[in-house]
């Protein structure tokens, strides 16, 4: 049984987003779905430094029930994705999120990022 805010076939709709953002880009994709203490961009941060390679990543980190949205980039990857970028994929995601609509929300934000970061080199 899950226990999460997603079903399975959500859950798999994520995956498939980011695979195919990894996969088009050589970013590393990630979303953290869970509490964030305050400061809420401090605590994203330190979750994007866990990573395997922080330098190459792309952190989405939601706590939906704090009603925060943070995106994080490393050093490579905010190279390709400007800051300007991220906010504007951030809301996108949250007028999704604002509908009712977690899932659409990250499939979407991620799309737009590995857009915006465009093929790898």
């Amino acid at each position: 049984m899950l226990d999460g805010p997603f079903t399975t076939r959500q859950l798999l709709r994520i995956d498939e987003a980011l695979r195919i953002a990894d996969e088009s880009t050589g970013l590393v994709f990630t979303v953290y779905v869970g509490p964030l203490t305050e400061p809420v961009r401090e605590h994203a941060q330190r979750l994007l430094l866990e990573l395997a390679d922080p330098a190459r990543a792309v952190l989405v980190a939601l706590s939906p029930n704090q009603r925060v949205l943070e995106i994080v980039t490393g050093a490579e990857a905010r190279k390709r994705i400007p800051d300007r970028d991220a906010k504007l994929a951030a809301l996108s995601m949250v007028a999704a999120f604002g509908g009712g609509d977690l899932t659409g929300g990250i499939v979407s934000g991620l799309d737009q990022l590995a857009t915006r970061a465009g093929r790898s080199a």
